[in-house]
């Protein structure tokens, strides 16, 4: 077992992130930064050591270097946690194994080291800009926090659509405007700058602004994440592995699985699936208190709900939480051409 002191994410790894990142605006810090540095988040951290001591050392050397980079957290945990799933069912996994030009995410292996699986892994991750969007909006949030004036304001939009996020000197210039305006001894409830307007927020059952935890002004921004959530862009994407694999895993007479998880900047869940492969008349859509435009209009007839039926070569779908203790979910194609083993789909 490693000690504190020899783990790749132990103190040094996060004293070196304080020491590398701390220092620069929030907009400029990788949004994994408190994974990496916050001592609530070290349970994430000896996880992620275990995971890479189970690779050999060269795969798990160049994982810890790409890691923390934003396009790669998520991906990667969800690859790790599918991992884990699997062994957690007794059975060994071999981490990209060479399958003549192609290299399935995990080869399982039985007790003789007999592959008796090929599992490819997805990860459903927001939609293009996402993160460049929220990390913007983090920008502001961390500038507003300076203003000692303890108010809760969010962003008022056109309903068309979400508002623009403002780049660092937009921000920098708000910030400014909305020191003098909250300092000023006059009371407004909404404030305009750079095109924005701030609204101040009020206690519902008291009618008085909003006072949150500390000293500061707290602006709830737009999640960018509001609006409807639905399975069918991951069931697309396991479409594309399985068309990607189907002929290497006939011509091995293997199973074919798909681990499948989503990032923490998305709502999808085991639900959703579950839904589309039941065709359940279900809708479900993520927002919250900063956002005030939700999604554009959706056409849904609730009589014929959207369905999805697992292609031939798909064994089933092993979903992924991703949150600790990383559970995997069993989710099988009863039609399968080639059936998981038994153990896998416990």
């Amino acid at each position: 077992m490693n000690t504190a002191s020899s783990r790749r994410f132990g103190p040094e790894f996060v004293a070196e992130q304080r020491d590398r990142y701390g220092r620069r605006p929030p907009e400029n810090r990788m949004l994994s930064y408190d994974l990496a540095v916050l001592e609530e988040y070290e349970p994430w951290r000896v996880w992620l050591d275990e995971q890479l001591d189970l690779l050999p050392e060269p795969t798990a050397a160049t994982f810890a270097a790409n890691l923390w980079r934003d396009q790669n957290f998520w991906p990667d945990v969800i690859e790790l946690a599918a991992g884990a799933a699997l062994r957690r069912r007794g059975f060994g996994v071999e981490f990209e194994r060479q399958w003549g030009t192609l290299t399935p995410d995990w080869t399982v292996v039985d007790g003789k080291g007999t592959p008796v699986a090929l599992v490819e892994v997805c990860t459903h991750s927001p939609q293009k800009g996402t993160t460049a969007r929220i990390r913007a909006w983090h920008g502001l949030v961390e500038r507003l926090k300076q203003i000692p004036v303890p108010v809760v304001l969010t962003v008022d939009a056109d309903r068309s659509g979400p508002p623009s996020a403002p780049d660092a000197r937009t921000a920098k210039k708000i910030a400014q405007d909305l020191r003098r305006a909250l300092l000023s001894p006059l009371h407004q409830v909404a404030f305009r700058s750079e095109g924005y307007t701030f609204l101040l927020r009020a206690d519902p059952r008291t009618g008085r602004a909003m006072r949150p935890p500390g000293m500061g002004t707290i602006l709830v921004p737009p999640s960018n994440m509001a609006g409807v959530v639905s399975a069918r862009p991951v069931a697309a994407r396991i479409e594309q592995k399985v068309a990607k694999y189907r002929a290497l895993a006939h011509k091995a007479g293997l199973p074919l699985i798909v681990a499948a998880g989503d990032d923490r900047f998305t709502g999808l869940g085991l639900q959703d699936l579950d839904d589309l492969l039941q065709g359940i008349a279900t809708v479900s859509a993520q927002f919250g208190f900063g956002d005030s435009f939700i999604h554009h209009p959706v056409d849904i007839d609730p009589f014929d709900p959207p369905r999805w039926t697992m292609p031939a070569e798909l064994a089933g779908v092993l979903w992924v939480d991703n949150r600790p203790p990383f559970t995997g979910t069993w989710r099988p194609n009863p039609d399968a051409a080639t059936p998981a083993p038994p153990g896998l789909t416990v």
